[in-house]
C-alpha cells in the first residue's frame, strides 16, 4: 500500500484471506494452510493497526472486500482511525457487505440469510447516521459475472439484490433519501467492449427509474447508480500472460466510457499467483494513461448517440428488466435465492460459455486460438513461509495481555443486543476496542 501511495494512488483496495472472510481467527484449525494466501489476515484490532501503520486513514479512501464479517472489519477500521486521531465522520471508503450474492456465487457466508441481511442493514443505517462519506455496501455483480453470469444477468441480479436491500432498510424504519445516496455498486468489465459499455448505461437507467417510481426517492443523489468496476478476473489467462495487459486495457477503457466512478485494473500475472510489484505497476499505469493521455475521461457518455450502442443499451435493459420482474413475482431476491433459481441460471450460463470455448465458438487468443508452447519467465509472488506461525504467536500474546473481563462484558452486551432490534454496530465497535 505504501508503495502504491508513493506512486500517486489515493485509494486502497484491501482483500482478506479466506479465514478472515469466514470469521475464523488465524489459529483456528480450519484456517490451516489458508492464512495470508488470498489476502491479509485480520484476527484483531492490532492486526488492522499493523496493516495501516503509517497510512493516515482520514486522507485516503479504502475499499474492503469483506462480506459476512463486514460490520466487524468496519468497526476495526473506525477504531484504528480513532487511535490515529481521526474523526469517523471524515472517513471515506467502502465495505462490500453484499451478503446476498454470497449465497449466489462466492459462498463465504457465516449466518443464516435473515440474520445476515439484518447485519447488512444495521451497517447501512449506522453509516447513514455516523459515517456520511462511507459507502456501507457495494452491491456486487462482479462475483456473479465471474461465476459465469451473462451481462444481462449481472445487471438483473445485482439490481434485484439492491431492491431487496432497500426494502429491508425501509422495513427497519429507514427513510429512502437518508440512506440511498450512500449505496454503491460493483460490476465486472468483461471481454466484449461495446456490450460492457451498454451494460453500465442500462444499469444506470434502470436504477434511476426504480428509485423514483418504485421507492419514491426525491433526492437526485438517491437516483444515481454510483459504481466501481474491476476488470474481469476470469478473462485473464495463464497462457501467454502478457496478453492480459491488452485485455485489461480494453476492459478498463470500456468501464471509463461506460461511466464508472472508480476502477481496479487487474495485474497481468493474476491467473498464476498474487501479483508481482512489476505487474501491479503496469496495472496502475494502465489507469493513469487512460485518465491522463487518452482523453476518454474528458467528457460524459462520449459514445451516446451511436446507433449500435443505443440499441444495445435498450436491449440489455429490456432483458434485464424481464429477469427482475420474474424475480419480483417469486417474492423477491431472497426467495429466488432460496429456491435456487438464480444459481441455476448462472450455472447454465457458465456451462454454455465453457462449451463455446471448447468448440471454438468463443475464441480466446493464446488459449484456443494462436496458442503457443513458449513459456515466458515470470516473477511469481509466493506467500512467505511462517506467516501463519507469526499470526498465531501474535494472537497468543494478545489474548494473554488483554482485559478478559472487558472482553467478556462487551461480547455479552453484543449477544443480548442481537436478540433485540437495536443496531449492532455500536456494540461491535465496543467489542473490537476491548
Amino acid at each position: 500500500y505504501r508503495y502504491l501511495i508513493s506512486q500517486g494512488q489515493m485509494g486502497l483496495s484491501v482483500a482478506f484471506d479466506l479465514p478472515t472472510q469466514m470469521g475464523y481467527d488465524s489459529d483456528h484449525p480450519l484456517a490451516e494452510g489458508e492464512v495470508g494466501k488470498a489476502g491479509v489476515a485480520i484476527s484483531s484490532l492490532e492486526d488492522m493497526e499493523r496493516l495501516f501503520s503509517g497510512i493516515p486513514l482520514g486522507k485516503i479512501s479504502t475499499a474492503m472486500t469483506i462480506n459476512a464479517p463486514a460490520a466487524i472489519l468496519l468497526a476495526m477500521y473506525i477504531a484504528v482511525a480513532e487511535r490515529q486521531g481521526g474523526r469517523p465522520e471524515r472517513l471515506s471508503g467502502t465495505v462490500q457487505n453484499d451478503i446476498l450474492k454470497e449465497y449466489i456465487a462466492r459462498k463465504t457466508y457465516i449466518f443464516p440469510p435473515a440474520f445476515s441481511l439484518r447485519l447488512a442493514t444495521d451497517t447501512i443505517l449506522y453509516c447513514a447516521e455516523h459515517l456520511p462519506r462511507w459507502n456501507p455496501i457495494s452491491i456486487s455483480g462482479y462475483h456473479m459475472r465471474e461465476a459465469g453470469a451473462t451481462a444481462v444477468q449481472e445487471v438483473a441480479f445485482t439490481l434485484a439484490n439492491a431492491i431487496a436491500y432497500v426494502e429491508a432498510v425501509l422495513d427497519r424504519g429507514g427513510e429512502v433519501d437518508d440512506f440511498a445516496p450512500q449505496l454503491s455498486f460493483f460490476f465486472s468489465c468483461d471481454r466484449h467492449f461495446f456490450e460492457e459499455i451498454a451494460k453500465f448505461r442500462a444499469a444506470r437507467r434502470l436504477w434511476a427509474r426504480f428509485m423514483k417510481e418504485r421507492f419514491g426517492a426525491k433526492k437526485k443523489e438517491s437516483w444515481m447508480l454510483r459504481f466501481h468496476t474491476q476488470t474481469g478476473g476470469s478473462t485473464l489467462t495463464a497462457q501467454q500472460p502478457m496478453n492480459n495487459i491488452v485485455r485489461t486495457t480494453l476492459e478498463a477503457l470500456a468501464a471509463v466510457l461506460g461511466g464508472t466512478q472508480s476502477l481496479h485494473t487487474n495485474s497481468y500475472d493474476e491467473a498464476l499467483a498474487l501479483p508481482s510489484e512489476q505487474a501491479v505497476l503496469v496495472a496502475l499505469r494502465t489507469q493513469q494513461i487512460i485518465a491522463e493521455e487518452s482523453g476518454a475521461a474528458d467528457t460524459i457518455d462520449s459514445l451516446g448517440g451511436s446507433y449500435y450502442l443505443e440499441w444495445l443499451t435498450d436491449e440489455l435493459g429490456r432483458r434485464a428488466e424481464q429477469y427482475i420482474e420474474r424475480i419480483s413475482k417469486m417474492g423477491g431476491m431472497p426467495r429466488a435465492i432460496e429456491t435456487g433459481y438464480v444459481q441455476r441460471e448462472i450455472e447454465e450460463s457458465a456451462y454454455r460459455k465453457q462449451r463455446e470455448m471448447e468448440t471454438k465458438e468463443r475464441l480466446i487468443v493464446g488459449v484456443n486460438r494462436f496458442a503457443s508452447s513458449e513459456r515466458l519467465p515470470l516473477q511469481i509472488t509466493k506467500v512467505l513461509p511462517g506467516v501463519q506461525r507469526r499470526q498465531m504467536d501474535r494472537l497468543k500474546k494478545l489474548r494473554a495481555k488483554r482485559d478478559q473481563s472487558q472482553v467478556k462484558k462487551s461480547l455479552e452486551q453484543l449477544r443480548q443486543a442481537a436478540h433485540t432490534d437495536e443496531d449492532l454496530l455500536p456494540y461491535i465497535l465496543e467489542a473490537v476496542r476491548a
